[in-house]
């Protein structure tokens, strides 16, 4: 096939999960000799606004017929009625990393109003992708699509194992961007509950995707007299994330719901042992012999899990075992690269 068009929410390097998802893809299918364009859309999604209606209108309009159009789910789900208008001449593919129903901490009338028009959005859509078996099998149980659904979950690569902190305080690193979904103010309540134990904690990932809440997160951080055992450090780059991974000795995601969950596999890389809870694919991404996990929003039990791993040093060697055992089978993006290049042509030739 000769190539395809890319439609994404803002940059396609925003330091978000599913945006790396993307761009990942997006330079594997390059690298492969696919000539792939991206319109990196601007404003707000997935509950659009005028500017992202304006954007995704026109970036449609400019498409040739017969282009093969693979669409972001935050883009695709609030705008059905701009879709309907370019259905008919495009070959659209939806490439959803979770349901926009299951948004943390959303309005239930908006809840319900994303619900109705994603499920018109993706009945446009000659092909639907997931990023996981998890939202695959959401998408059935709420109703938006019942049909076949492709699920290419995201790579990883082994990296080089953790050698921790070294100077006897445990390193607990959580990397996320800072959000509610994500959930970092339950994990602070539940260090707040055990500062009798040796720790510090880092907390890396943006804050300008929800300046609100980061400013809350500092905050409650102070107020809980926990500035001097954690970090907020904003957004790292590849050589001070891995630094971060390589200095850790136990991993910490507190999220309330995630689609998949791709720094889980990313902290197995380094062989680092997990607390995370059970919140949407979390407790599918997780073996159980690489981490504990815990109920979402559970401060009590996220608590509890820590002091475990902290005060049992045989506990958390077994579960980093695990994690390495994880590190082990774990893929790149190749295979999933490649199963984007064969999905593309079969449609392309049908």
């Amino acid at each position: 096939m000769s190539g395809c068009h890319f439609l994404v929410p803002g940059a396609l390097d925003r330091p978000t999960g599913g945006s790396r998802y993307d761009r990942e893809i997006v330079e594997g299918l390059r690298g492969r000799g696919l000539s792939v364009a991206v319109s990196e859309l601007p404003g707000r999604f997935p509950d659009a606004d005028g500017a992202a209606r304006t954007a995704v209108d026109g970036a449609l309009a400019a498409l040739p017929d017969g282009t093969t159009v693979v669409v972001d789910g935050l883009v695709l789900g609030g705008l059905p009625e701009i879709f309907s208008h370019h259905t008919r001449r495009l070959r659209l593919h939806a490439l959803i990393h979770h349901p926009l129903a299951d948004e943390s901490g959303i309005d239930p009338v908006l809840a319900r109003r994303m619900l109705e028009r994603e499920t018109r959005a993706v009945a446009q859509a000659r092909c639907v992708i997931t990023t996981s078996g998890f939202t695959a099998s959401r998408l059935r149980e709420l109703g938006i699509h019942r049909g076949a659904t492709e699920v290419i979950e995201p790579g990883c690569s082994p990296r080089p194992l953790a050698t921790g902190s070294g100077d006897g305080t445990p390193t607990l690193l959580c990397v996320a961007a800072l959000s509610p979904r994500k959930a970092q103010h339950v994990l602070l309540d539940a260090l707040s509950r055990i500062t009798d134990r040796r720790w510090r904690c880092r907390l890396a990932g943006p804050a300008g995707l929800n300046p609100a809440y980061a400013a809350a997160l500092s905050a409650q951080r102070d107020a809980l007299g926990l500035a001097s055992r954690v970090a907020l450090e904003g957004t790292l780059d590849a050589a001070e994330l891995d630094a971060a991974y390589q200095g850790a000795d136990l991993f910490v995601l507190p999220s309330r719901y995630e689609g998949y969950g791709m720094v889980i596999n990313e902290a197995m890389a380094y062989g680092l042992p997990v607390v995370t809870t059970t919140g949407g694919a979390l407790a599918r991404t997780l073996p159980r012999d690489a981490g504990l996990a815990v109920p979402p929003d559970d401060t009590a039990a996220l608590a509890r899990a820590l002091q475990r791993l902290l005060d049992d040093h045989a506990l958390r060697q077994s579960l980093a075992e695990g994690a390495r055992r994880a590190r082990d089978r774990l893929t790149g993006w190749a295979p999933g690269i490649q199963r984007f290049m064969t999905l593309l042509d079969r449609d392309n030739n049908a």
